[in-house]
């Protein structure tokens, strides 16, 4: 492979520069492997990004070397690129954000040394409409992702109180994240306090392994749950997506059975997923994501969660328990209790 070549992607004409540049020295992932994997992935990836503002974080360097993130659309891109101005409150300003609504220009940001893919959670044409609601479980160390599938299981017994579906994957880290698919009409308004009274309910019925709050000094062996994601101003690490780590691991769509499974082996490995790996997982399982596109579900209303109090939510639970058991159902409650209960019955 020679370093540069023109290439023809879907009717457009790319010059793709620098193919030999390793991107992962530990691993001696080329550049040009970046966009292989990216051209590769763009059957199920691109319909997650289309239409929602992109955030660019480029590794002209590879992941060894200083990153650096970009909202505003470069000057310097092909005429066939479509972006999107958003209103920036902080910068008072337009900023005009890249839309990879297709596979050109996906093959032309991954030029740019674009490793990792951040879209909004809304689309460009109603910012203020979260498509999802999104948790980014981060580990403190001791604690890994095995101990996030713990908590993970916890937040699917919670949305299943309420007959919401969720949906994980590897954040291609050290974590874990949950989706919660909208596609109805909402706003960050509700979805941010909702997120909020689910973490700190979390936290007050863990406490020996979930915290609310991003102080990193109290996050030693808990699972932090990350609940500012739901926010118009920030992003989540694609679905797809590279990871700038030591190895060109992806943030990977996973089953509810492969978290379960784990946590019972305790097994962190299971869950780390490489692009060759993804690659092998969409051609045997298609698009585990394909229902954040489609499945129109709606939050509850519930009195007095302005403030992502977790006593609303709490009471909430206990409304949909009772109504569960009125109809003849079995209320759908975590399948590991909580460690520090256990310890208080002994």
């Amino acid at each position: 492979m020679s370093t540069d070549q023109i290439v023809e992607v879907a009717g457009r004409r790319l010059k793709l520069t620098n193919l030999e540049k390793v991107f992962y020295p530990s691993t001696g992932f080329t550049k040009g492997q970046v966009i292989d994997y990216y051209a590769r992935i763009a059957p199920v990836l691109v319909p997650h990004l289309a239409g929602k503002p992109l955030t660019l974080k480029r590794y002209p360097n590879g992941v060894d070397a200083q990153p650096f993130f970009e909202k505003n659309a470069t000057k310097h891109r092909p005429d066939w690129v479509q972006t999107a101005p958003i209103w920036s409150e902080g910068n008072k300003r337009y900023v005009n954000y890249i839309l990879a609504n297709d596979l050109a220009t996906l093959v032309w940001v991954a030029n740019l040394a674009a490793i990792e893919l951040h879209p909004s959670l809304s689309l460009a044409e109603d910012i203020s409409c979260p498509r999802a609601l999104v948790f980014d479980l981060d580990p403190g160390p001791p604690a890994n992702i095995v101990q996030c599938c713990q908590v993970a299981m916890w937040l699917r017994s919670i949305f299943e109180h309420f007959k919401l579906e969720s949906f994980p994957k590897s954040s291609g880290s050290k974590g874990l994240q949950i989706y919660v698919p909208l596609n109805t009409e909402t706003s960050y308004d509700e979805t941010k306090p909702f997120a909020h009274a689910v973490a700190r309910l979390l936290e007050s019925e863990h406490r020996d392994l979930v915290v609310s709050d991003m102080k990193k000094t109290i996050r030693t062996n808990r699972v932090f749950v990350d609940w500012s994601q739901n926010d118009e101003h920030k992003t989540t690490v694609s679905v797809y997506s590279l990871r700038a780590r030591e190895r060109p691991t992806v943030s990977t769509p996973v089953t509810w059975d492969e978290v379960e499974r784990t946590l019972k082996k305790k097994d962190a490995s299971l869950l780390v997923i490489e692009s060759d790996r993804a690659l092998e997982r969409v051609e045997q399982l298609g698009d585990l994501f394909a229902p954040l596109l489609t499945l129109k579900q709606r939050l509850p209303k519930l009195p007095g969660l302005d403030e992502g109090e977790a006593g609303s939510l709490k009471q909430g639970l206990a409304v949909s328990s009772s109504s569960d058991r009125g109809r003849g159902k079995k209320p759908t409650v975590s399948k590991t209790p909580n460690p520090s209960a256990r310890a208080r019955r002994k």
